[in-house]
């Protein structure tokens, strides 16, 4: 099985997909393919892929029983935790400007 998420990707990105897999929602693509056909894929979507950004999940005789990869600009990021990929949303750091101190009055 493999699942295919793409974001803010062109739309012949999406097309060439639907040749292989389908697409349940906007986006994400499922299906069962070879190993080859799949990193094909990959190799396609990452190269065409402008600004957005691709993940790719797929079955695999691992501990979690998938493997993860992801690139470009993705909402989330992989993190390996002890041989374990798991799954980080980055939050928004504030920038300085937007701290303000606030004063006791005692100066």
């Amino acid at each position: 099985m493999v699942v295919m998420i793409l974001e803010k990707v062109p739309a012949r990105v999406r097309g060439e997909l639907t040749r292989w897999l389908i697409e349940p929602k906007t986006g994400v693509f499922v299906g069962h393919v070879s190993a080859r056909v799949r990193d094909k894929l990959w190799e396609k979507c990452t190269t065409a892929r402008g600004a957005g950004g691709v993940t790719q999940i797929w079955s695999t005789n691992t501990e979690q029983h998938f493997q993860m990869r992801m690139a470009g600009d993705t909402t989330r990021r992989i993190v390996d935790f002890e041989g374990l990929q798991l799954i980080c949303i980055p939050t928004a750091v504030a920038d300085d400007t937007s701290i303000h101190s606030v004063s006791d009055g005692s100066s």
